[in-house]
């Protein structure tokens, strides 16, 4: 009894820290985005993808969940820039006073909500018809992305909520993940899963042997998703239904078209990022209005907004009206609800959009959490009050959570609840151990570095390459070409023109070398990565420029290692940019950022950099005499010697360009 008091005392004590940093973090994302409000140029937060300017209004209309919004189409000349507007985020119009010889913003004071965004375009959910009126009757019209309270408000109440809890299953999972107390599982012979690997079908075995906790550790390339699939699976042959969340909302769209392709009936909770057919085709909204009893409810819906319009509330008639009428909308909304929900045997949504009105009530015995490894502790607590066990999914050898403040970073908010089970329960943890994407060389630097070598390579891609006799790793030390790192901008993003410019000499020469006929044909793709926000919209602007470039545009991908994440190309071209006299490489020494960069590359892994300023820091003197090992002494296979670093948040150490926004 005592060991539960003491367990349930340390717990609270950690849930209790983790409130405050997020309390810090919370002040500090709030403040920044007063500054870059007040700050920050019009111009620049396009570039940044945080705004749309000039903008057109486009119709309004009710959608199937009997919200107002109204269509957005983007008409400036930026259409080549990744914008950060996805569903659920919060955004708000401006008007542009372009007269006089200073532009004069004037914010609305009003906030919106993204229910979709495709290319250019994009519809909000409105908070009323006057003002959809206002917006559309503005010149000169913008929007913005606008500070996230709804998510923070979500995760105060889930830390408060799992603190307050006694006596139940939430207070049972809470004091399990913060003790020592092993975690209670199932005893059975194991099945067998002949298409999967041996580490694969273990994996599956532990998740349907755990009652409370599993970790499935999925290292870049180890086929994590064609496990959790698996897994999901294999689960609902015993439930009739489980919970799926992650992080972000790409995330939620892969696993979920994976499910689909699967035969399983998924009802995705949100809009996915990529607006097509397929991808609407398990969403809720697109599902509420595809049900036979739809068009009845648009009727009444219909009707019910012509008779608010008639503006009779004072006769008793048009009470009774409205009254019955709202009864017969409500009745048919809970049906279709019902039908659906009774329907799917996978709900999806991110780890806030659990919260959603539509899942109050709801109870599910088992809740699978991908990307776990970048989520906060606090947003998983959101969907864990639901259910009964926790599977979580992930690698915390890649990229972490987004913390923006360097003082809760270091009181520990960027520690997952993934990693915090995997420090107490090693015994939950699955490691998943042959990789189906790296040519061998590559993979093993990671694998030596990052997880002590257990990863190995599946013999069938050992060797893959593209070119005969090719090095599969190559570093490109640019010390000698006087390639110096420089700022720009209003937030001074950090660039190094000579070190671009040389990146993209670099692929047209490895180009030529293959062949167009043969990259065309054969669709050898390409991923050029900075970690640098400013350094990569350089390498777009040249690349469009280039006019060698021209046949292989759809070829190549130029973004951020966070925009990388979960992706893999046949080639793939990393500039550093860095490069000082001081050997200063701020937050490139988190090394998960680098694990996710050099481990995207199937067959060919070119890296760009000022060896003299990189190789200060022990991880890269040993990533560069790996590639070239000059020196007898250095050819030794890389050792991790400790934890990879937990660093300062890149967006104070550097610049607010070298991340995407999170999700």
């Amino acid at each position: 009894m005592s060991q539960n008091r003491q367990g349930t005392s340390a717990a609270l004590l950690s849930l209790h820290q983790q409130r405050l940093l997020l309390e810090i973090e919370y002040h500090t994302e709030r403040e920044a985005y007063r500054r870059q409000t007040e700050t920050i140029g019009l111009r620049r937060k396009v570039k940044r993808g945080d705004a749309w300017y000039p903008i057109r209004c486009g119709r309004s209309y009710y959608n199937s969940l009997n919200q107002l919004v109204v269509e957005i189409h983007r008409t400036g000349d930026d259409d080549d820039i990744e914008h950060n507007f996805e569903y659920g985020r919060p955004v708000c119009f401006f008007q542009v006073n372009e007269s006089g010889k200073e532009s004069k913003i004037k914010y609305f004071n009003f906030t919106c909500t993204v229910n979709y965004a495709d290319g250019d375009r994009m519809v909000v959910i409105v908070p009323d018809s006057g003002r959809v009126a206002e917006i559309q009757n503005t010149e000169h019209l913008g929007v913005q992305l606008f500070f996230d309270e709804t998510s923070y408000r979500l995760m105060f109440e889930a830390l408060d909520r799992t603190m307050q809890a006694r006596d139940n299953r939430l207070a049972y999972l809470r004091d399990l993940f913060y003790s020592k107390q092993k975690a209670a599982v199932f005893t059975f012979a194991p099945l067998r899963f002949p298409w999967l690997n041996p580490t694969q079908e273990h994996a599956v075995n532990e998740v349907l042997r755990a009652k409370d906790v599993m970790v499935v550790h999925g290292p870049p390339g180890t086929g994590k998703t064609t496990t959790l699939v698996e897994a999901i699976n294999e689960t609902l042959h015993r439930e009739s239904q489980v919970l799926v969340c992650a992080q972000s909302n790409m995330a939620v769209d892969w696993i979920s078209e994976q499910l689909t392709d699967r035969g399983i009936n998924v009802l995705r909770i949100g809009n996915p990022t990529r607006v097509n057919d397929k991808m609407l085709s398990f969403t809720y909204e697109r599902r509420f209005e595809a049900h036979p009893d739809y068009p009845q409810l648009w009727s009444i819906r219909k009707a019910i907004r012509e008779l608010r319009g008639q503006r009779r509330r004072g006769s008793d008639n048009y009470h009774q009206k409205m009254d019955r009428l709202q009864s017969r909308a409500t009745e048919l909304e809970i049906r279709i609800q019902s039908e659906l929900f009774g329907e799917a045997r996978v709900i999806a949504s991110t780890l806030t959009g659990s919260a959603n009105r539509l899942l109050d009530g709801q109870k599910y015995a088992t809740l699978f959490i991908d990307e776990a490894a970048q989520a906060l502790e606090a947003a998983c607590w959101i969907p864990i009050r639901k259910v009964s066990r926790v599977i979580l999914a992930g690698d915390h050898c890649q990229l972490p959570p987004t913390v923006k403040s360097i003082a809760a970073l270091k009181g520990g908010l960027g520690k997952t609840l993934m990693e915090r089970i995997v420090e107490n329960k090693p015994e939950v943890v699955s490691l998943l151990k042959v990789q189906y994407r790296m040519n061998e060389k590559i993979m093993r630097f990671s694998s030596n570095y990052f997880y002590d070598g257990k990863v190995e390579t599946a013999p069938q891609i050992k060797y893959r390459g593209i070119l005969d006799y090719d090095n599969p790793m190559l570093w490109i030390d640019t010390s000698e070409l006087n390639c110096r790192e420089e700022f720009v901008g209003e937030s001074f993003g950090r660039i190094n023109k000579t070190e671009a410019e040389l990146t993209l000499k670099t692929l047209e020469d490895y180009f030529r070398k293959i062949g167009k006929e043969r990259i065309l044909e054969e669709r050898i793709d390409v991923g050029v990565i900075s970690p640098y926000r400013a350094q990569v919209q350089y390498l777009r602007r040249l690349v469009v420029k280039k006019e060698f470039f021209k046949p292989f545009r759809q070829l190549i991908s130029i973004n951020t290692v966070d925009g990388f994440q979960g992706q893999e190309r046949d080639i793939i071209l990393i500039s550093l940019v860095r490069a000082n006299d001081e050997g200063q490489i701020g937050f490139l020494r988190d090394l998960r950022r680098m694990n996710v960069a050099i481990t995207r590359a199937r067959m060919k892994l070119i890296i760009l950099g000022d060896a003299a300023t990189m190789t200060r820091h022990p991880f890269y003197k040993k990533l560069y005499h790996f590639i070239h090992p000059e020196n007898p002494e250095e050819t030794e296979e890389p050792e991790n010697p400790e934890r990879p670093e937990r660093l300062e948040n890149p967006e104070r150490r550097d610049s607010p360009e070298n991340q995407k926004n999170p999700s």
